[in-house]
């Protein structure tokens, strides 16, 4: 059996997040060199002004997901698998030996400012719950300005991506349709769509210039559904993954298909967890390191090991 680690995407960060985890040499570590990368102090991006920024999440996202990791293979309970939602494909890379941690910090920082300067205002994402894909990509049809299907989470929880007026009113024509749940997400920027094709080449440009190795463990794309081994073709998607769809049921039924028996969420937060008890994660065991004991996480990832 394995262990997946899952790492989650923008609009699971919180205010604290960083201070949060856990006192341990690993996360010391992880946040030093993050600061030395950044030439700023990592630990200033957690804070709630801060967080208002795409680059102040992405970037808390990684490091936390990779000091998690850390800690947690410091205890035998390193990972078999991995697979990330949007940004959290950056840290999955990582624990799988792809790019180094350094590396990673930088990339990830011109990701997020790309988005960011992009699309500085007026766009962003809307989950849409109890409607199918069939039942939804109609009614983005019937919707003036830009609105894309951006996260197939699971069957009938779904994310679009577009303007603030299109996203408006595709929620709705959800609503009015059947939807149980038309929310706006804390997702300033047009996640997972053609609007971000531009942005996606220039960081493929500045992926060129990093080294990159084969995965030691099995990494899954959540833009593929399914495991890439091909360091180069690795790199190539997650500089891609900023303008395509997440397919995140896919994915973790791919990861099942796999092997894949406990799915544990690195930080922030618990919507992966809530998705792989949504989704088509067989009988298998889905935890979220937030509000969890190390100890805990521990015991349930070596016991499926």
């Amino acid at each position: 059996m394995t262990v997946l680690f899952t790492f989650p995407g923008q609009g699971a960060q919180k205010p604290g997040m960083l201070h949060a985890l856990p006192a341990h040499p690993a996360t010391e570590h992880t946040l030093a060199e993050a600061t030395r990368a950044l030439g700023r102090d990592v630990l200033a991006l957690d804070t709630a002004e801060a967080l208002r920024s795409t680059v102040a999440v992405q970037l808390s996202l990684l490091v936390a997901g990779v000091a998690m990791a850390r800690v947690l293979a410091a205890h035998g309970a390193a990972p078999r698998m991995v697979a990330g939602l949007s940004i959290g494909a950056w840290p999955a890379a990582v624990v799988a030996g792809v790019l180094e941690f350094t590396d990673a910090v930088r990339l990830v920082e011109l990701r997020a400012r790309l988005m960011e300067d992009a699309y500085p205002h007026g766009y962003g994402m809307t989950a849409i719950g109890g409607l199918t894909r069939q039942q939804l990509e109609p009614l983005l049809a019937q919707v003036q300005g830009p609105a894309y299907l951006a996260n197939l989470n699971a069957p009938r929880q779904l994310v679009v991506s577009g303007s603030t007026p299109a996203l408006d009113a595709v929620a709705a024509l959800a609503l009015a349709h059947g939807a149980t749940r038309a929310e706006r997400l804390a997702v300033p920027v047009p996640s997972h769509s053609p609007l971000l094709d531009d942005q996606a080449r220039t960081l493929a440009r500045a992926c060129d210039q990093v080294p990159r190795k084969r995965p030691r463990i099995t990494y899954v794309s959540s833009s593929a559904a399914r495991a890439l081994f091909d360091a180069d073709r690795i790199m190539a998607d997650l500089a891609a993954n900023m303008a395509r769809p997440v397919l995140w049921a896919d994915t973790l039924r791919h990861a099942w298909e796999r092997g894949a028996r406990t799915a544990l969420e690195m930080p922030s937060g618990s919507v992966l967890t809530r998705l792989a008890l949504d989704a088509d994660f067989g009988a298998g065991i889905a935890l979220c390191a937030d509000g969890n004991r190390l100890d805990t996480l521990v015991q349930v990832a070596r016991a499926d090991q």
